[in-house]
């Protein structure tokens, strides 16, 4: 599987999509984003929507979210609505949104 890397001194304005790979996410994203897995790093920001299969947030969100697996570091800070099937949070993760976990199907 590839993966696609937004660098720290980079800012995107519009969408991303990765029809079988991955986005890490370092610098700066306004748009929504879809992949197979997103990761956004502690340097990263993401101001849309997230949609893959794995998710796992070090920096900051801002949207909505929905996933497969979502992972919240003890770093990340979230301000979206979250629909994920299973959801683990590190101590200190920051969530404000609805979140709905709809456990495995």
């Amino acid at each position: 599987m590839s993966s696609s890397r937004i660098e720290e001194d980079l800012t995107i304005e519009g969408n991303v999509s990765s029809s079988g790979g991955g986005v890490e996410v370092n610098g700066r994203v306004v748009g929504d984003v879809s992949a197979e897995t997103i990761t956004v790093q502690l340097s990263g920001s993401v101001d849309g929507a997230l949609s893959a299969k794995k998710v796992m947030v070090e920096g900051k969100h801002k949207g909505r979210l929905n996933c497969d697996d979502l992972k919240l570091a003890s770093t990340s800070q979230v301000h979206a609505d979250v629909v994920a099937k299973t959801m683990t949070t590190e101590s200190g993760a920051k969530v404000v949104g609805k979140v709905k976990i709809t456990g495995q199907q």
